[in-house]
């Protein structure tokens, strides 16, 4: 998830002189505001159910700066199949000078990446993965594997990756989380362009012992510090990750949802973090004034956002994303 940006903080002084980024999902149409400066990352997930159906192209793509196809993975012998209207969504988000990566893994990923990413197989891999990217007109590959997938042959993958990808002007980005921080080598983390911090996912249904927020802003905060200040990643390059779905935990409470169903369901559950359902149970996201102050910090502290994901955002004035622009590029 890079280019190093040396005009960001250029662009960021000026702002300051002149005014003193598995779950739930929903179909919505774009939201309004367009973003303009064009030296903050708006990183946008978009999964590949939307593309077959039209709402992926059809979102409008001037609101983020950076697309990621999630996700598009091989068969057991590296080979991939491209999903229906992958052409039409990439077509869109050039005609906006939108960066569109086919993203690889997930939460989900296979259990033969532990094969791909080895010896015997990895040229081979890396080599189907590239004609991907090239016979498809995309910009580039994001690494998303986590877990048990980021083993000993993780860092040799990315490695070879890169060398394969920079010749033809490419670029290798990550998403990565700091649960798993000590199986990411400097070296491998070196080799992207940009890296996406996933900052949610703290706890979930699969905790219900442990029910709250998911997605807190101290996380983000902590997570900043940690992969700037410990691991000495260049804070332009990295992104710092919004969640647009919450969990719920207790009577009546959904497991995950939308946001964009969330702000349908229950009325003003935008101006908040949290909102209890009928038989008690409460549902844990972040609002619109929580992804502002997370916009403004990764404004002072990092390169960019980064969203997961963009269809499930609500419309309108309760739009995450209209949110996230309006933050980034202030009415004077």
């Amino acid at each position: 998830m890079m280019k190093s940006l040396n005009k960001f903080w250029v662009a960021i002084l000026l702002i300051t002189l002149v005014t003193g980024c598995n779950k739930g999902s929903a179909k919505v149409d774009g939201p309004v505001a367009t973003k303009k400066n064009t030296d903050f990352r708006v990183v946008g997930y978009l999964p590949t159910y939307s593309l077959a159906d039209g709402t992926g192209a059809a979102f409008d793509f001037s609101t983020i700066t950076h697309l990621n196809i999630a996700f598009i993975n091989p068969d057991g012998n590296g080979v991939f199949t491209i999903p229906s209207g992958l052409s039409d969504v990439v077509n869109a988000a050039h005609a906006k000078k939108v960066k569109v990566l086919v993203s690889i893994g997930g939460g989900s990923a296979p259990a033969y990446y532990t094969s791909l990413l080895g010896d015997a197989m990895r040229s081979d891999f890396v080599n189907k993965l590239v004609k991907l990217v090239t016979d498809n007109n995309l910009d580039g590959v994001d690494v998303d594997l986590e877990g048990e997938r980021i083993d000993n042959n993780y860092e040799a993958f990315v490695t070879q990756l890169s060398s394969a990808l920079k010749p033809k002007s490419k670029l290798l980005t990550s998403a990565i989380a700091t649960a798993y921080k000590s199986q990411y080598t400097d070296n491998a983390l070196a080799k992207y362009d940009f890296v996406n911090i996933m900052s949610y996912d703290k706890t979930g249904p699969w905790n219900p012992a442990n029910p709250g927020q998911h997605s807190p802003y101290d996380m983000a905060v902590s997570d900043l510090d940690y992969w700037t200040n410990t691991r000495g990643i260049a804070k332009e390059k990295i992104s710092l990750g919004l969640p647009f779905y919450g969990y719920g935990f207790g009577t009546g409470a959904p497991s995950d949802i939308s946001f964009h169903d969330l702000v349908i369901q229950y009325p003003g559950s935008e101006n908040s973090d949290q909102v209890t359902v009928t038989g008690g149970g409460i549902i844990y996201y972040n609002g619109t004034s929580t992804i502002k102050n997370k916009t403004t910090l990764a404004l002072k502290s990092a390169g960019g956002v980064m969203v997961w994901q963009l269809m499930q955002d609500a419309t309108g004035s309760k739009s995450l994303l209209t949110t996230i622009n309006a933050t980034i590029n202030p009415a004077n």
